[in-house]
């Protein structure tokens, strides 16, 4: 690599006045894969997470293409994750108020490659960050991973020597680095770069998620759903959770309103009111579904919104994942936060503790990776919710359309492969 001044005889690059210490906040999908890299390369990671453990919930993300398994495969994730996979969702039948199919969405909309339950794959990083390998025969690091559940960053403050981090709960310290990986909400990215309404766009809809109760057994029945301009309601069952005590399905919803809506997002009551005054007068069964809402403890409830930030970095502070590049549904967020883990690791590892050129490289090669696929989420919502009965029939046509779903699973694998990664294990010397 051009201008590095440690480089070895054989090219690859040994790490200098290792190891550094390096807070990550957010311990879903990015934080913890980050995690994993930067203790192989003898970093020293510490994860902070707002939640008092490893969260739940059943829903599922996928994998699309061979740049995400790649990235699986040299962490050693690629077998487990598929031996956890869901095997993919069923083919979603899209029905009128009578019930009668009009349209079918193809599995590899949903499922990807490779689908996972989200906290399936959560717990698995984390397992895997605590017993990140030296090498590739298996050898552990000095280094390890430590987490901090139920605590939250209250101020960053940089130096020449590092950032000193206050938290809520935990003594303050200093690190060398902070990453953000801490989602579309970020705390790292409003104390460090500014508030949320600079970089987080609202794309018109909004898009939640909760399991039925194990009464509701005929409801989750059959995957399908139902649309009227501007919102829609699905129920189904993942495959792999089919046989887990109590789980008759889960519902998905997706509703327009052009304006931001004004709840509290950490109060569950005041989402699902949201969510339920979106749903009225709707027709079908949606009251039913609706209704299993009031008692459901896993809800997900979000707006459909896209991150855009200038400059992923500041000083000795990045961002990664959703916080720097995020798209809540239709952007590939979940494997391009594990591509970004495995280029920020490998760039500051193959940077040898400047942190600056290493930031910026890891931006100049993901940036126009991920900023295709973030445009997945603009049409997400107005796929799965059109605005008009006109928009409805048409979606439900192209469907039925062979040539036209291909075409868009094309475009999809186009975007996901759309990155050449480097060796970075080969790069660095042990």
């Amino acid at each position: 690599m051009n201008g590095m001044t440690n480089g070895t005889a054989n090219g690859t690059v040994k790490p200098a006045d290792l190891p550094q210490t390096v807070l990550i906040s957010g311990a879903s999908v990015a934080g913890p894969a980050l995690a994993y890299w930067l203790a192989r390369y003898g970093y020293r990671p510490t994860v902070i997470e707002v939640a008092p453990s490893l969260r739940g919930g059943g829903f599922a993300v996928d994998f699309r293409g061979e740049v995400h398994t790649s990235v699986l495969e040299r962490m050693g994730l690629l077998g487990e994750i598929g031996r956890r996979a869901t095997g993919g969702g069923s083919p979603m039948a899209f029905i009128d108020a009578e019930g009668r199919q009009l349209a079918a969405l193809p599995p590899e909309f949903a499922g990807g490659d490779l689908e996972i339950l989200r906290s399936d794959l959560s717990r698995i990083l984390y397992d895997h960050s605590l017993r990140a390998p030296a090498d590739e025969t298996g050898s552990a690091t000095a280094a390890s991973t430590t987490y901090l559940f139920g605590d939250s960053i209250t101020s960053l403050t940089e130096s020449d020597d590092g950032v000193r981090v206050t938290f809520e709960r935990a003594a303050a310290r200093t690190f060398d680095l902070v990453v953000g990986a801490d989602g579309l909400h970020s705390t790292v990215r409003r104390l460090a770069f500014g508030p949320e309404r600079d970089f987080v766009s609202h794309l018109g809809h909004y898009v939640a998620g909760w399991d039925l109760p194990a009464d509701a057994t005929d409801l989750g029945a059959r995957p399908v759903g139902y649309s009227e301009p501007g919102r829609l309601v699905t129920v189904g069952r993942t495959p792999r959770r089919a046989h887990d005590p109590g789980y008759t399905g889960e519902i998905f919803c997706v509703f327009a309103s052009e304006q931001e809506l004004s709840y509290d997002r950490r109060d569950p009551d005041a989402q699902k009111k949201a969510i339920a005054e979106a749903y009225t007068g709707c027709g079908w069964r949606t009251p039913e579904l609706i209704d299993t809402l009031w008692a459901a403890g896993d809800l997900y409830f979000d707006s459909i919104s896209r991150v855009d930030v200038p400059h992923w970095s500041t000083g000795r502070i990045v961002l990664l994942g959703d916080a720097a590049y995020g798209a809540t549904v239709g952007g590939m967020g979940t494997g391009s936060a594990l591509v970004g883990a495995y280029v920020l690791a490998g760039e500051l590892a193959l940077a040898a503790g400047d942190h600056a050129r290493a930031f910026a490289r890891y931006e100049q090669q993901l940036r126009p990776y991920v900023t295709p696929c973030q445009e997945g989420g603009r049409g997400t919502g107005e796929f799965l919710a059109p605005a008009t009965q006109e928009a409805i029939d048409a979606r439900n046509a192209a469907l039925n359309d062979p040539a036209m779903v291909r075409a868009m699973l094309d475009q999809g694998n186009t975007l996901s492969t759309g990155i050449s990664l480097p060796d970075y294990a080969a790069l660095v010397a042990p």
